[in-house]
């Protein structure tokens, strides 16, 4: 059975925010200004990933990672939020489906590998160098090859089930949970495989980011205040991230709570890249002063 069975309509109408059509103009402006900040910010840090350290090589994967996954949804949400006609195609949402599932499975598992570079690099300062050898940053790839694989399996899954006519998508882009709304047939087995996979990829590395925040808070207070200020920023952003993934992956798929599901998703997919090069390189000193160096470059006064 292809994934285009019988009963696969040709489009899909995602209802979006079009119950509340007072609030589109203001979310346009909004998500647009978002979108921008996310895209040149991460496209800074990329730009600037010249710094040969295991975290800046993490780096340049997260934002990469978040400009690739903001544009699989955000492009398709301003023409929504702009217009009447808020719908997409039937290749075009399987497309975006496999995409961000696999970019977001990827980010997760890349957050946590981060988190405990992190650690390495204060707690365990002497061992660092030998437990984020570049071998091992160079494995990498596999996070990625792990998340597409995981996300093959769950969205063919989904993908294969049949919709018995049924097209409108409560949400602004197509995400699992609300597909297998739509189906006429049980989805059990779908919902083990969302939550078996969402522990793995979410609950998981979240323990480890906790874990790996909390030896690092302990850590920087004995030190410096400012540094602890720096982990909370990033424990809050991450908490965001993962919390928002949590409720919508770790309820039932039938759920009706998806009305506020749509303004949470707001955060994992539009927020959070915002945030991300902010509260993890732009306070950075190292960061900060390679951006120095480039302007100055640049500047022919300066250089003169």
């Amino acid at each position: 059975m292809g994934i285009a069975n019988a009963s696969s309509p040709e489009v899909f109408v995602l209802l979006g925010f079009s119950a509340r059509p007072s609030l589109e103009p203001v979310l346009f402006m909004l998500v647009s200004i978002f979108y921008v900040v996310s895209i040149v910010g991460n496209s800074i840090i990329i730009l600037v990933s010249y710094l040969h350290t295991p975290m800046y090589f993490f780096l340049t994967n997260l934002c990469f990672l978040d400009i690739s996954f903001t544009k699989s949804i955000v492009p398709q949400l301003l023409v929504n939020l702009w217009g009447p006609q808020k719908i997409i195609s039937y290749a075009g949402c399987v497309v975006q489906f496999y995409i961000s599932h696999w970019l977001g499975a990827t980010e997760c598992g890349l957050l946590a590998v981060m988190s405990y570079d992190c650690y390495a690099a204060i707690c365990r300062l002497l061992h660092h160098t030998v437990t984020m050898h570049p071998q091992l940053c160079m494995g990498l790839p596999a996070s990625w090859l792990g998340g597409l694989i995981t996300n093959m399996v769950g969205s063919t899954l989904t993908m294969l089930l049949p919709l018995c006519g049924n097209n409108c998508i409560d949400h602004f882009f197509c995400e699992m949970p609300l597909i297998m709304q739509l189906t006429c047939v049980d989805t059990s087995l779908n919902e083990k495989e969302m939550y078996l996979a969402s522990f793995i990829f979410v609950v998981l590395p979240l323990g480890l980011i906790l874990i790996s925040y909390g030896h690092i808070a302990l850590a920087v207070l004995k030190i410096r205040s400012a540094e602890a200020f720096n982990i909370c920023s990033s424990v809050a952003v991450v908490s965001l991230f993962y919390g928002s993934i949590i409720f919508m992956y770790l309820q039932p798929a039938k759920s009706n709570s998806h009305e506020q599901g749509k303004f949470i998703a707001l955060f994992y997919t539009i927020v959070s890249p915002m945030l991300n090069p902010l509260i993890y390189t732009l306070r950075n000193r190292d960061v900060r002063g390679a951006l120095r160096r480039k302007n100055e470059f640049k500047d022919p006064k300066i250089n003169s």
